[in-house]
């Protein structure tokens, strides 16, 4: 699977079968020690959302903070955008098999984040980060001359304003323009039949 840029694309619900089939295996280091990946876990309202990253870029030293001149995007090796539908812990272990069943072996880190995310992170023993402060950070690394990061959520819309000084607001009071609205929106509609 190849993405351009991390922040320029974004895993849309009818294209979960063809994330799947680009899963990229995992090949063991030369001295057979597992692989490690970066796991990114976003539990929303409505969503579930994974990545998964090779550990270290090719061209990155181990534990080196990337430089935002030269940073290239580094392509997932696997990624997961589903509905849970109310079922958070049920869907998020069947998204979890998943994966350990495509990279059986692996090490896996991650971090968890989302509005949902808060108390499966502690369940789980992951660092949890709050989404805003995690999509700022990745926007600054990645392109640093970005202006603005708008995040349609399932129940609010947010905005952050990167120059010349950080600023946030959030859109709770209407889901109108947030992801789930956008998408039944987006939805072609059936006409009912006169009765």
């Amino acid at each position: 699977m190849s993405v351009p840029h991390p922040v320029s694309r974004v895993r849309r619900p009818e294209s979960v079968a063809a994330a799947r089939s680009a899963a990229q295996p995992v090949a063991s280091g030369v001295d057979g020690t597992p692989t490690v990946l970066r796991m990114g876990l976003d539990i929303g309202s409505t969503t579930i959302k994974l990545v998964l990253l090779p550990e270290h870029s090719p061209a990155a030293p181990a534990g080196a903070r990337p430089d935002p001149a030269s940073v290239s995007p580094v392509s997932p090796v696997f990624a997961e955008y589903r509905r849970h539908n109310a079922d958070v812990r049920g869907e998020l272990t069947r998204l979890l098999g998943e994966v350990a069943r495509v990279y059986p072996g692996a090490v896996v880190r991650g971090a968890v984040t989302g509005s949902a995310g808060l108390s499966l992170a502690t369940l789980m023993g992951l660092p949890f980060v709050q989404e805003v402060i995690a999509e700022t950070e990745t926007v600054r690394v990645c392109d640093p001359q970005a202006d603005v990061v708008i995040e349609l959520g399932g129940e609010d819309a947010k905005i952050t304003y990167l120059h010349p000084t950080p600023e946030q607001r959030m859109n709770g009071t209407c889901a109108g323009g947030t992801e789930p609205s956008s998408i039944q929106m987006a939805q072609p509609s059936t006409p009912t039949p006169p009765a």
